[in-house]
């Protein structure tokens, strides 16, 4: 929840412009709040369009929420769901983030599926059955299309904003779970094929020490994507 509409224009503005230079070839996706999304659709070419969360109905009287045709008349792509801050702020659970990924999906979007355990679970030793669970539940009943057409961000929740650093070992491990994880639910190929993202902190300094991992295939970014310079700092680290 950053920026007005001016400064969040401006910021992809940007984005944009430093895109077309870019050295990486990353698939390069953006995430503005909803009261941007129709005006920076105007403004970007080379990068593509993500909302942070979507409803988990088509239509109805559910004042307040947007649903996925919404957003894919707006010209968004992508939609995150089960975000962290979804999950742990309001209350978002497994259940409700599979209707929102199927729903997703049938409306044409892709979708970006957190998961990640909190510094208790961690502690607790906890941290593969949690993430288990979340995706099990889930990415559960998808088709094989359908999986093909999805993303999975992996968000040490411990290590966001808490002081607590992710090494790059710590994320590869978990990544390699993950990646098992889809190959046990669905197949070899499917797991060979899924983008696997990690979202917990970073930024310039660390990004090619992450996405030199062989399971970290990119980054969801956040503090950092507030800065231009910064976000595609990694995304030329990839």
């Amino acid at each position: 929840m950053n920026t007005l509409l001016k400064d969040g224009m401006e910021l992809a503005k940007v984005v944009e412009t430093l895109e077309k230079e870019k050295t990486s070839d990353a698939l390069v996706i953006i995430a503005p709040p909803y009261t941007h999304l129709s005006r920076v659709k105007e403004l970007i070419e080379n990068v593509k369009l993500s909302a942070q969360d979507c409803a988990s109905e088509a239509s109805g009287a559910y004042t307040g929420e947007i649903s996925p045709g919404m957003l894919v008349s707006a010209g968004v792509e992508y939609v995150i769901i089960g975000h962290s801050e979804r999950r742990t702020i309001f209350n978002e659970g497994n259940v409700l983030l599979n209707k929102k990924v199927k729903l997703a999906l049938s409306q044409g979007l892709k979708p970006i599926f957190c998961c990640g355990e909190v510094l208790k679970q961690r502690e607790a030793g906890e941290l593969f059955d949690v993430v288990r669970e979340q995706l099990e539940v889930g990415l559960k009943d998808l088709s094989r299309e359908e999986i093909d057409r999805t993303v999975i961000a992996y968000e040490p929740v411990w290590a966001i904003g808490t002081g607590e650093v992710a090494t790059p070992d710590q994320a590869q491990e978990m990544h390699k779970f993950i990646r098992d994880l889809v190959a046990e639910l669905f197949d070899e190929q499917v797991a060979e094929n899924m983008p696997l993202l990690y979202g917990g902190s970073c930024k310039p300094s660390n990004a090619a020490e992450l996405f030199a991992k062989p399971d970290v295939d990119g980054g969801l970014i956040g503090g950092a994507s507030l800065k231009a310079e910064d976000f595609l700092a990694i995304v030329n680290a990839y």
